[in-house]
């Protein structure tokens, strides 16, 4: 199976801001390149095309050694929802006011359930 990568809108870079190549990305948890490959295929996180020779994440994505906890879920919910890896990351990014701030935001502060539920309610 060939990793997909979506190639990201310079409205939606912008409203992610800082960025890690995959292979930091795999430094930072210890793995192979392969093995950080496999987050993305595996839906743990979303790599997009900003123009250079590998796969970007959101650095937010990122809590020392491991991914933001309930991102995974929110991902496949997300997914399951008929959402692409651009279109997701547009909704974890664009502010909420009844959170308040961006899913993301809400996500790295450890309100994750409130998210997840939020997100649920989109395929409905």
């Amino acid at each position: 199976m060939t990793l997909s990568v979506a190639q990201i809108d310079r409205e939606t870079d912008q409203l992610v801001g800082e960025w890690l190549p995959l292979t930091e990305v795999g430094r930072r948890f210890g793995l192979s390149t392969g093995r950080a490959k496999q987050l993305l295929k595996d839906k743990k996180l979303i790599g997009v095309r900003r123009g250079g020779p590998e796969p970007e994440v959101p650095a937010v994505f990122i809590a020392g050694s491991d991914v933001v906890k309930g991102l995974p879920g929110t991902l496949t919910v997300l997914s399951d929802a008929g959402y692409d890896d651009v279109e997701a990351l547009r909704w974890l990014f664009t502010a909420d006011d009844s959170l308040p701030g961006a899913p993301i935001d809400a996500l790295v502060a450890g309100r994750h359930t409130e998210v997840k539920r939020r997100a649920q309610a989109l395929g409905f």
